[in-house]
Parts: structure tokens; C-alpha cells; sequence
């Protein structure tokens, strides 16, 4: 009961500085996200189209994703110091491998059927790329910007340690200063665990939408509808 007490008297009494760090940390964890999908998206639609350049990238990728985030935000200090830049860039790194993986295995497993067949209907590679394939891998793909969005969520709380900010400076707050400043853990540590939760269901919902439009969508070509395609799965688009 003193636990919810002093957490609800240092909200009411500092409620700006909640959400300045509330807003902190989700800009970092969403810039990194943006970022890692921007350079991830576009990587994985190449290398999926190659077994050979799709096994050298999960082998680096596999290599740099052991590299705990702590980690590399240390290495950054030297290069370009404390504050918001390094930790943006080791989530970014953290949020890079799932994106990247779930996007090559969504467009690997498009039948390779399906996309001659859309070939064979006259679609180029840009319609087959955006009608065809993308509808089809998406469900994959947001598995795996759900699996980034909660990680990255969860590990921005370590850019307070490096001054970053965001509602980790709460949690190590309270572990620095003892057991009579606890609440300070709970005030970083809630939120951050209700904003993972919120990020994975929404994505999750995403996910479900994106799964039923790819078993039953009809794709345009030429202005028409085309006749439905059968996935390996028997998914129909």
C-alpha cells in the first residue's frame, strides 16, 4: 500500500517530467524502429530473391545480433559520445534482424507458381512486387516488426545509462538510491511493460488482418480483377 501510495504522489506531483521521459522513450524506441525497418525492408526484399546473398546476410546478421545492446552502445561513446545517437543506433541494431529475417521469409514463401503465373498475366515487377508478393509475405513481415517493436521497447531502457533518457532514468534512479525510493522502479518499469504489451497486441491484430486479406484477395491487374491464385498453402489471392 506505501509502494502504490509514494508512486501515486510523486505522478501527481510531477506530472510533466513523466511525460517528457514517456515521450523520450518512445521516440527512441520508435526512431529505431523506423530506422531499422527502412534499411531492413529493402535488404530483405533483395536478398530473398537469393539463397546464396540470403545465407552470407542471416550469417552476419546472426554475428552482430549476439552483440548485446549494452555493448554497443559502449563502443559508440568513443565515437560519437553520450546521449541519444548511440543508443538510437544499438536499438536500431537491435530491432534490424527480425525485421530483416521475417521479410526473406515472407517473400520466400510466396509460391514460386503464383509469381509466374502473375508474370505470365503481363504484371511487371513492380505490380508483382506490390499486388502479389507483398500481400502475401506481409503477415511475416509484421511477425517480425512485433517481435522488433517489443524488444526494442523493452532494451531503450538502457539509454538512460549512457543519458539518453526515457523512463530507464526512473528505474536506475530507484536502484541507486535503495529500497525507500522503490516506487521510482515501478514509475519506469510499468509503463515500459505496458507499452510493450500494447505494441505487441496492436501488431498482433496487424497481423491477423494482414493473414485473413492474403487468404481471400483478389488482385488488379490491367484494371481488372484477376482470377484468383493458389498458394502451396492453399491460400487464395
Amino acid at each position: 500500500m506505501e509502494l502504490f501510495i509514494n508512486t501515486y504522489q510523486y505522478l501527481l506531483e510531477h506530472p510533466a517530467e513523466f511525460l517528457q521521459k514517456l515521450a523520450t522513450h518512445l521516440g527512441l524506441s520508435g526512431n529505431a524502429l523506423l530506422v531499422a525497418f527502412l534499411l531492413a525492408f529493402p535488404l530483405g526484399v533483395i536478398t530473398a530473391r537469393s539463397r546464396w546473398a540470403a545465407a552470407l546476410v542471416n550469417n552476419l546478421v546472426g554475428a552482430v545480433r549476439s552483440i548485446p545492446s549494452l555493448a554497443v552502445m559502449a563502443v559508440m561513446l568513443p565515437i560519437i559520445g553520450v546521449g541519444y545517437r548511440p543508443a538510437l543506433i544499438a536499438l536500431t541494431i537491435l530491432a534490424f534482424p527480425p525485421i530483416l529475417l521475417n521479410t526473406q521469409a515472407g517473400f520466400q514463401s510466396v509460391s514460386p507458381s503464383v509469381v509466374e503465373a502473375a508474370r505470365g498475366m503481363g504484371l511487371s515487377r513492380t505490380q508483382l512486387l506490390r499486388s502479389i508478393q507483398l500481400p502475401l509475405a506481409l503477415p511475416i513481415i509484421l511477425a517480425g516488426i512485433r517481435t522488433a517493436a517489443v524488444e526494442v521497447m523493452a532494451s531503450a531502457t538502457l539509454g538512460a545509462i549512457i543519458g539518453a533518457g526515457g523512463l530507464g532514468e526512473y528505474i536506475f534512479a530507484g536502484l541507486s538510491l535503495g529500497s525507500s525510493y522503490t516506487h521510482l522502479m515501478v514509475i519506469g518499469a510499468l509503463p515500459i511493460a505496458l507499452l510493450a504489451l500494447m505494441a505487441d497486441t496492436m501488431l498482433y491484430r496487424l497481423e491477423r488482418v494482414a493473414h485473413r486479406r492474403s487468404a481471400g484477395e483478389t488482385v488488379p491487374a490491367g484494371g481488372a480483377l484477376a482470377a484468383p491464385f493458389t498458394t502451396k498453402k492453399g491460400a487464395t489471392i
